[in-house]
């Protein structure tokens, strides 16, 4: 039974930075590519970064690109989320995800474990 357990969530002011953790437990963490989503209210659910099994290959949204870095290590079965320059557009509910893959994906239905969420307030 895989866990995934998301801690880091806040409010804060624009500009301000975070960093979300996920804690994995159940699986082999090392063996599979993680993923960061988001859902703000009322929109869809929406791909911010991702990370491949190895850590070697990571992805991004436009969005975020330059402001956010997506970390995992491998010896703390943790994937991170570090939020630099946060802005108002950024507040949502944050979600990590698993995918019993090693390579990393955009698309969240190819991730086949979530976690509980994390709310994350931006405030200008």
């Amino acid at each position: 039974q895989v866990q995934l357990v998301e801690s880091g969530g806040g409010l804060v002011q624009a500009g301000d930075s975070l960093r979300l953790s996920c804690a994995a437990s159940g699986r082999t963490f090392s063996n599979y590519a993680m993923g960061w989503f988001r859902q703000a209210p009322g929109k869809e659910r929406e791909f911010v970064a991702a990370i491949s099994a190895s850590g070697s290959s990571t992805s991004y949204a436009n969005s975020v690109k330059g402001r956010f870095t997506i970390s995992r290590d491998n010896t703390k079965d943790t994937v991170y989320l570090q939020m630099n320059g946060l802005k108002p557009g950024d507040t949502a509910v944050y979600y990590c995800a698993l995918r019993q893959l090693r390579l990393l994906s955009i698309y969240d239905y190819d991730y086949d474990h979530w976690g509980q969420g994390t709310h994350v307030t931006v405030f200008s």
